[in-house]
């Protein structure tokens, strides 16, 4: 009997208890969509991060204080007060860093924002003009923070698009109005165009003003010469250079803060931030592929319970066959087919349900970033090779206890 004729013999003993069929694929079928959902899901929440990270722009090396210790005790990074304005400067200079494309230092603080009768607490960043471009913001209206700006310790600021349609509603154009940011007024010169956020924070939710500003008027104490920086964003010229930028930072950091043994900052490239967020996102994944494949071998133990019921209902029909001809490899291979059969066609209608899921669910949100379900096709392949595993695995048993029985025995069967 070829595979063609135990394929059609399957079919007809399957249909001949359609509702037991659908049921025992149920498991199966659940089981498939559930990989194939969460997986698509995982992987959609990897790319909607990766995309956030991309975004804070291109060859990016981020400058961080180091901790302190107190007592014997170590605080956290980025806990010191290591970094200074005139640090940045430094390594801005073509004849000390030669790798170095821009720099653009930062101080962050959180502050109170008022217009007329609307308000929001929100992070205040003080920026210089390179932060535009090295951290990719654009302005959507109006103009970004210039160097006149910095120079000058100027009250203007560039609001974040949701700072913007909280603050200014009704339509109203926020270019050239006045807000009070802790209760200092300042001038709106532009609106940022919106990025979206997540995991590393809402860009959207933030006001860029000048940064001497911001150490001498919202950070009172921390101006003058020597004034320190929350981070320093370094582009580097290439992504060739990026051991070289690193190389030349440290050898300047070391050497304006007298650095003899540990050092007191810390350098992370963009890529760093990527591989450390895929390596979640990728754990996560497989956490929930591997939850889900319980549930495909709960499906699995379900077409075995089924296939030795059917063996038992049909152990007359097995010894007729047998009595007439039927060897133990066409009594197995039947039985086999018939496993195989309801593991494969469940796997696929899993597969359509799960992308239709997956379809359903994208559009949410991971913080403000909408999340994209990702269906691979090494998914769809992985769950469905594993679905006719699963029918393969667990039909063998069932199929060797029907191809043994003994005709005789059989024929006498009540």
């Amino acid at each position: 009997m070829n595979l063609l004729e135990s394929a059609r013999i399957a079919l007809r003993s399957l249909s001949a208890n359609k509702l037991r069929s659908t049921l025992t694929m149920l498991g199966i079928i659940i089981g498939v969509a559930a990989v194939i959902a969460l997986m698509g899901i995982g992987r959609g929440a990897q790319a909607a991060i990766d995309s956030q990270i991309n975004s804070m722009g291109t060859n990016l090396l981020f400058v961080s204080p180091g901790s302190t210790s107190q007592a014997g005790v170590r605080t956290a990074q980025g806990s010191a007060e290591t970094l200074t304005y005139e640090d940045a400067l430094a390594l801005a200079d073509p004849q000390q860093a030669p790798a170095v494309a821009a720099v653009a230092p930062q101080v962050q603080a959180f502050g109170q924002v008022v217009y007329q009768g609307n308000n929001v607490n929100t992070q205040i960043v003080g920026v210089t003009a390179d932060y535009g471009p090295v951290r990719n913001y654009a302005v959507q209206e109006g103009d970004f923070i210039t160097q006149a700006n910095v120079q000058a310790k100027s009250a203007v600021a560039v609001i974040g698009s949701n700072v913007a349609s909280e603050l200014f509603t009704g339509g109203q154009d926020p270019v050239g109005q006045s807000v009070r940011i802790n209760n200092i007024p300042f001038r709106v010169a532009g609106v940022l165009v919106t990025k979206g956020g997540g995991g590393f924070g809402n860009q959207d939710d933030q006001i860029l003003v000048p940064l001497t500003t911001a150490m001498a008027r919202l950070q009172r104490g921390r101006a003058g010469a020597g004034s320190t920086v929350s981070q320093i964003s370094v582009q580097v010229t290439s992504p060739s250079q990026m051991d070289a930028a690193i190389q030349q930072i440290s050898d300047i950091l070391r050497q304006r803060h007298h650095v003899l043994y540990q050092d007191d900052f810390t350098v992370r490239s963009q890529a760093d931030l990527l591989s450390s967020a895929n390596q979640i996102t990728g754990v996560l994944t497989l956490f929930l592929g591997g939850v889900a494949g319980i549930s495909l071998l709960v499906g699995g133990i379900g077409i075995m319970n089924i296939m030795l019921v059917s063996v038992t209902e049909r152990t007359r029909e097995i010894g007729i066959r047998k009595a007439v001809g039927a060897t133990r490899q066409n009594v197995l291979s039947q039985f086999l087919t018939e496993a195989t059969i309801l593991s494969v066609l469940g796997g696929l209608i899993g597969v359509a349900l799960g992308a239709g899921i997956a379809h359903l669910v994208s559009g949410l949100n991971l913080g403000s970033t909408p999340i994209t379900a990702v269906v691979a096709p090494d998914s769809i392949l992985l769950a469905t090779l594993f679905s006719l595993a699963v029918g393969l695995f667990f039909g063998i048993y069932p199929a060797y206890r029907a191809a043994g029985l003994n005709p005789i025995d059989a024929l006498h069967y009540e």
